[in-house]
């Protein structure tokens, strides 16, 4: 756990450049308290109803909670679902400049109701119509601007119609050639028409159906398979609460495993890893680390309601979350503590004057987190740092993280500065002045 957290360190801005099929997510929320008179069916009374961009776009979605720059590829109607789809992306600051829209083809719709938490019924209003050869042409001219500054490319094909043959081939030779990774999330039983793809990431059915093997096969001749018709360096096979399974030509096999808290709701949790991973490839991170990154984002997604996007600091905040040892913070991954008080208030307490933990200094942060109803980090220095004084601290749940070294602390008053700065002085808590005065509470 504690080299992922290092790991998130990597984790920079860039961009990607996001193809596949779009659509929108519509989600109504309501109550269901009785049956209808009319079918043996629930009653839901309509307490909420939003949209979200779906497809490719919820992948785009994620990529931007994860600090990233986005343009996306794909195609929408000439209808009011593809210009809501258009204004939700445009509101991220996702770059829409490539995104087509197609006469006569409707953009497609997934409506979700949800009661009492609950989904009960999804409708789904879409066709699967072919790409028009004159939108085809159009697009494979703009590659040379479309890739500029490209870092990666994740393609989402949801099987709507969008990535032909065509276009998949001239998405990877012009990937290839501007040494460009690909993470593809496929669909259907025909891979080949990936081949090229640096990275390929089905689930466990869709990679029986495609290597066309029975499912007793072993899943290393199935991965096998895979890599022979797609030419990929890498085949990302996720089995759902097995984890992720990792194969590669001559290499043994790596599984990873997930951790599930609670299964709430899976919608979008295959954007999800194709978002980290491609992050994570894109940033330079080995392709088990990845793996086992996306993993922890989608453990988080599934315990959320609809297509859940996930952050650094979820991420973060999850690695560091159940081991009290890893509130601690030294250069390694204070990285990590600054992307969780990103959106957070905070304040300081200094005990590098400390000697020993008092009664008194309990008492000192626990009013403290009380008095300011805000995270409270603890700076100790290194030198003063015994196991069992940080086991103690750690236990504490006033106390939210521990920051060891001067350094580490410089570096996240820097980035963003906390609201106070407290120290104990004769056993009572002090709050520091502006000019580093003490000011007896």
């Amino acid at each position: 756990m504690v080299k992922l957290v290092n790991t998130l360190a990597k984790l920079k801005r860039c961009k990607i450049l996001v193809i596949g099929d779009l659509m929108l997510d519509a989600y109504t929320i309501g109550k269901a308290s009785r049956i209808s008179p009319e079918a043996p069916v629930a009653v839901v009374r309509v307490i909420h109803e939003e949209t979200k961009a779906g497809g490719a776009g919820n992948v785009a979605l994620n990529l931007i909670s994860l600090g990233l720059d986005v343009a996306i590829l794909g195609r929408i109607g000439t209808d009011d679902a593809g210009e809501v789809l258009k204004k939700i992306l445009r509101e991220e600051k996702i770059d829409v400049t490539s995104l087509v829209a197609q006469p006569n083809y409707k953009t497609p719709i997934k409506n979700r109701i949800i009661a009492d938490n609950q989904q009960i019924v999804r409708i789904d209003r879409e066709q699967e119509a072919p790409l028009s050869k004159e939108i085809e042409e159009q697009v494979i001219a703009s590659f040379s601007l479309l890739f500029e500054g490209v870092a990666a490319v994740a393609i989402s094909d949801y099987g709507k119609g969008f990535l032909t043959n065509a276009l998949l081939q001239q998405i990877m030779q012009e990937a290839i050639s501007l040494n460009i990774p690909v993470i593809t999330d496929p669909k259907g039983v025909d891979f080949s028409k990936y081949r090229g793809t640096t990275i390929i990431k089905p689930n466990l059915s869709e990679s029986y159906a495609a290597s066309g093997m029975p499912k007793d096969a072993s899943l290393d001749r199935v991965a096998e398979a895979i890599l022979a018709k797609t030419d990929a360096q890498t085949v990302l096979i996720t089995r759902s609460e097995a984890g992720i399974s990792i194969f590669q030509n001559e290499e043994q096999r790596i599984d990873c495993p997930v951790s599930i808290r609670q299964i709430r709701d899976v919608t979008g949790a295959g954007d999800t890893v194709l978002a980290v991973i491609t992050c994570a490839i894109a940033c330079g991170v080995e392709i088990q680390e990845a793996a086992e990154l996306s993993n922890v984002a989608a453990g988080i997604a599934i315990e959320r309601p609809g297509c859940a996007r996930i952050s650094i600091a979820d991420m973060a905040e999850r690695l560091l979350d159940g081991d009290v040892i890893t509130k601690v913070f030294d250069e390694k991954n204070i990285f990590a503590l600054m992307k969780m008080l990103e959106s957070s208030s905070y304040v300081v307490l200094d005990l590098s004057a400390e000697v020993d933990i008092t009664l008194n200094t309990f008492r000192a942060i626990q009013t403290l987190a009380n008095l300011e109803n805000l995270k409270v980090v603890i700076y100790l220095q290194k030198e003063m740092s015994g196991l069992n004084l940080i086991q103690f601290l750690s236990s504490l749940h006033e106390v939210k993280y521990i920051v060891q070294q001067n350094e580490s602390l410089n570096r996240l008053y820097q980035k963003m500065p906390p609201n106070e700065v407290y120290t104990i002085q004769e056993g009572a808590l002090a709050k520091m002045s502006s000019t580093m005065e003490v000011v007896t509470l």
